[in-house]
């Protein structure tokens, strides 16, 4: 009675293990299948911003505070949080220089900034779209 009572375990078991062998396999599966989707949407020719590992970088809202340089426009983007021990709402500045290819923003517009690939010493942000014109 032992005997028989080992080898239904061992074959309950074995098959628990084939359930989970074939559970891997199929999300093994799908992540290969996402991965290669990604890859194969990099290399399309519809724009820097095209394809599905574009969409990974990083995106900020600001403001224009300067426009002086040739190409070059700086962001001021504010974040706000809340302290992790006190929980007062704390805002915080930062400025990023972005590239400006047509020199068409001017001090005041609000834009929406994107990370990309260095562009000079300190340029890594491009200017991606317009939100808000400024009235001067």
């Amino acid at each position: 009675m032992t005997e028989e009572t080992s080898e239904t375990a061992e074959t309950t078991e074995t098959v628990e293990t084939a359930e989970s062998v074939e559970i891997a396999e199929s999300v093994e599966i799908a992540e290969s299948v996402e991965i290669a989707e990604a890859v194969e949407t990099v290399g399309t020719a519809e724009g820097p911003e095209a394809g599905t590992a574009r969409l990974r970088r990083k995106v900020r809202t600001g403001v224009v505070v300067s426009d002086q340089n040739d190409k070059t426009v700086t962001v001021l983007v504010e974040r706000q949080f809340a302290h992790p021990l006190y929980t007062k709402q704390i805002k915080r500045t930062k400025k990023f220089p972005a590239h400006d290819e047509k020199n068409e923003y001017r001090k005041g517009d609000v834009v929406r900034i994107t990370e990309t690939r260095p562009l000079s010493k300190t340029k890594r942000w491009r200017v991606i779209e317009l939100l808000e014109r400024s009235e001067q």
